[in-house]
């Protein structure tokens, strides 16, 4: 898990939700509630909701739900950027 001094300032969503997609999650636009995205890990089927804003902070819990749930760090992330 990185610091969050290592995270970008913001990063667009658009950007992070294709890195994720390329990595094997699936993303549902319609299963959120206003700008929110539901992104699924297929072999557990456990979700994350991906919120509209990715602020650093916001960004950090992120990627910690998304390690818990799936294994996928951000070093991987990061590549498919």
């Amino acid at each position: 898990m990185p610091s969050r001094s290592e995270l970008p300032g913001e990063l667009p969503r658009k950007k992070f939700l294709n890195a994720l997609s390329r990595l094997g999650f699936d993303i549902n636009v319609v299963g959120g509630k206003g700008d929110h995205f539901k992104v699924t890990w297929p072999p557990t089927q456990k979700s994350v909701t991906i919120i509209g804003d990715l602020r650093k902070d916001v960004l950090y819990y992120l990627l910690k739900e998304i390690e818990k749930i799936s294994g996928v760090s951000w070093e991987q992330i990061k590549d498919k950027l």
